[in-house]
């Protein structure tokens, strides 16, 4: 299904065109040098289902690309007068492109694809990896994707493998690279290092060639293929600019610096923290990537599936009705009815919540209302945040009153105000939160074309309610009811 928006173009104007694949969604969005969204157009990621693996999902390179196109082309006659200047993308982690040795896209494996899932037992010493990757070794990241891969489809000799991002840069211009944030999630990079790892390499059997040469986000890789600039009606001059990974461009959008926490509620949502040094966890719960600003890193728990937990109830229990409708029936409910457990991530928890659902009184109260259902979604998601920022500040303190939030699952204002009385932080917010990760690109390409335009930066900010005790009583509530479910999934 395709999504347009259309924003009213105003004269002429210098404007980029930033992708953003997403785990769910494909976007493409024309966005002014100082962060105006003129144009968008979206759809749905179409996947498949790998027959030759128990638990494997991919995307058509060729079709996909064809949809970025046409994407392209739907933003851009939204967009009014504009020049566009450059393009650049982000994409989720883990997910990568396979490039042959004729230089044909031939599968892209998302990061929800578990291909290499049954070679996890390859990975000898997991500790040491952990140490030099800053993260616990598994099917999730990318190395395992390409074993699993290339075990299965012996047929075809890999020429390269590239980020999802890195993938979208190298249609438009044909260089191919891999950006750092984004080489973070291989299991094949030395963090700390800032470089491939050949011992990683070997101890996935890969070979070195596979991984293109790495590049700084910000900078121009290239310029657009003249019959891509043709078929958008853009100059060929236009610069392809290097992107990176939407967490990392979404947590750049809020101008966070050194030490600010940064909470990017999306279909997960990652707790992260921005420092100039590397960070491991003994406990091993946390990872530690690049971050786009160099010389930065990214300390990270994450909550897991969380914002898309909420898009779907709201399907369920708001259909037809706006974010709006949702937030005037949870302010005039007044008595809690029900707890939930939606399956979201602990970073102190070593097995996952598998089966979740809502606890509530029975016989069924009669004035249990979709509200409260909805109230225990959001509950439920802010009590998981508030787990992984406790574990964050067990490795890192947070010293900061504010923290900062964005991406689109934070379009609820009683979530930020739950957050912001879990943690007794101020809960910072832009304007244009629900879009981060495009004007993280925005930013980006500011950067490379040495543009000096400001970024809107209207903030607001939520206080902590003054009844945390009341909070903290129905956190405690929480744990319990988790807890109870959890024993259940277990048995």
């Amino acid at each position: 299904m395709l999504w347009i928006s259309q924003i009213t173009g105003m004269a002429n104007k210098d404007a980029y065109i930033i992708i953003d694949f997403g785990t769910g969604n494909l976007r493409s969005a024309v966005v002014s040098v100082s962060g105006e969204l003129l144009g968008t157009a979206r759809e749905d990621i179409v996947y498949h289902r790998d027959e030759h693996y128990a638990d494997s999902i991919y995307f058509k390179p060729r079709e996909t690309w064809q949809r970025i196109i046409a994407l392209c082309k739907a933003a851009l006659s939204q967009a009014g007068d504009i020049t566009i200047q450059a393009i650049t993308a982000t994409s989720q982690r883990e997910g990568i492109v396979v490039i042959s040795d004729k230089g044909a896209s031939v599968i892209g494996m998302p990061n929800i694809d578990h291909r290499g899932r049954q070679w996890e037992n390859m990975i000898k010493d997991k500790d040491d990896m952990y140490q030099k990757t800053g993260r616990y070794p598994t099917s999730l990241f990318s190395a395992l994707k390409i074993v699993g891969f290339q075990k299965v489809y012996t047929d075809i000799k890999v020429n390269a493998i590239l980020s999802i991002s890195d993938w979208i840069e190298y249609m438009f211009c044909g260089i191919p690279h891999y950006e750092h944030s984004q080489a973070s999630e291989t299991l094949l990079y030395d963090v700390a290092g800032k470089q491939w790892s050949t011992a990683l390499i070997k101890a996935f059997g890969l070979d070195n060639h596979i991984l293109p040469p790495l590049t700084e986000a910000g900078t121009v890789l290239g310029t657009v293929k003249k019959d891509i600039a043709g078929g958008l009606s853009i100059s060929p001059a236009v610069k392809v600019v290097v992107g990176g990974a939407d967490t990392q461009l979404a947590a750049l959008s809020t101008n966070a610096a050194k030490d600010d926490v940064v909470i990017v509620s999306g279909t997960t949502t990652p707790i992260i923290k921005l420092v100039d040094h590397y960070i491991m966890d003994a406990a091993q719960r946390t990872w530690t990537g690049r971050h786009v600003t160099d010389g930065y890193f990214m300390l990270e728990a994450n909550a897991g599936v969380t914002g898309l937990n909420y898009q779907r109830l709201k399907k369920i229990f708001y259909p037809n009705e706006g974010y709006d409708v949702i937030e005037e029936e949870l302010a005039n409910e007044k008595d809690l009815q029900c707890m939930a457990a939606l399956g979201s991530l602990l970073a102190d928890e070593k097995d996952p919540l598998i089966r979740g659902g809502f606890i509530f009184n029975v016989p069924v109260n009669h004035e249990l209302s979709r509200a409260h259902f909805v109230w225990a979604t959001l509950w439920d998601i802010a009590c998981s945040i508030y787990e992984n920022y406790k574990s964050l500040c067990s490795v890192t303190p947070d010293t900061k009153d504010a923290i900062w939030v964005c991406g689109g699952g934070m379009e609820s204002r009683k979530l930020r105000q739950f957050i912001a009385t879990l943690t007794r932080k101020n809960i910072l917010i832009k304007d244009n939160f629900r879009h981060a990760s495009v004007t993280g690109g925005a930013i980006l390409c500011n950067q490379a074309t040495d543009h000096t335009a400001v970024i809107n930066n209207n903030i607001e900010t939520v206080a902590p309610s003054d009844n945390t005790g009341d909070y903290i009583s129905l956190y405690q509530q929480w744990k319990q009811n988790r807890s109870s479910l959890k024993k259940i999934s277990d048995e």
